[in-house]
């Protein structure tokens, strides 16, 4: 399968940042580490290989970018409202640098998916709901949804954490406009119920009432008791919802 690196210098983070691109054609997906994690990590880990049926047939293309969490919602220097500051930083570097070389890169305009495993799967959403004009869905699996939840619950009324919170901001989305892109979207958040998934299925289940309150379709799928929070069963989520979207 066709296996790219990229690196350029990021005006907006005043750093370098890297990507891998895998795939010649098709649906582009915007991949996001989890935890402080790295461009790499989705192939080391061997979701990549678990795509590979959609990336060779030409149904999708990965780009995974890099995260500067250790920056931002991992930071064990800066306090809530910086790290939610330093996000802001990184939201602008994926959507002014990164969602313009999709384009160019895939010669195509069209909306981009977004997904991601864990924390990825925060960013996946989390991106998709700020900018649906962009981005036309998500595969989001076992991520929480209150950012909160990586801020030691911090529960001051910073709008730098409100608006990056879609457990905040959602419930009080009622613009029709933004809405209908809901609306006209592929969304699917996942979550297993084994261990560690216990602040993600709350989460995802929250996420699930909002969506469904304002008529907007969403596939929430719940996994078993014995799905953990953990790489194997990740790996056989991924391809099992991309097979339903590109039988």
């Amino acid at each position: 399968m066709d296996r790219q690196y990229h690196r350029w210098h990021s005006p907006n983070l005043g750093q370098d940042m890297e990507l891998l691109v895998f795939g010649h054609a098709g649906q582009p997906y915007i991949v996001f580490p989890t935890s402080s994690g790295r461009f790499f990590d989705f192939e080391n880990n061997g979701m990549v290989h678990a795509a590979e049926r959609f990336l060779e047939e030409g149904k999708v293309r990965l780009y995974c970018a890099d995260s500067i969490d250790p920056q931002s919602w991992d930071s064990r220097e800066k306090g809530p409202v910086e790290k939610a500051r330093r996000h802001n930083d990184y939201a602008q570097y994926i959507v002014q640098e990164v969602v313009p070389f999709i384009h160019r890169h895939s010669g195509s305009k069209e909306r981009i998916m977004c997904t991601g495993v864990s924390m990825g799967a925060s960013h996946a959403v989390l991106f998709f709901l700020k900018h649906p004009d962009v981005f036309k869905g998500t595969i989001a699996l076992s991520g929480v949804y209150n950012f909160r939840f990586f801020l030691g619950n911090y529960q001051g009324n910073s709008p730098e954490v409100y608006y990056n919170s879609p457990l905040d901001f959602l419930p009080n989305l009622d613009d029709p406009a933004i809405l209908e892109q809901y609306r006209k979207s592929d969304i699917i958040v996942c979550v297993g119920q084994g261990a560690w998934e216990e602040p993600m299925i709350a989460d995802t289940l929250r996420l699930r009432d909002i969506l469904q309150a304002k008529g907007v379709p969403c596939w929430v799928d719940l996994w078993g008791h014995d799905v953990n929070h953990d790489w194997p069963w990740w790996r056989k989520q991924f391809p099992y919802f991309l097979e339903k979207l590109y039988k």
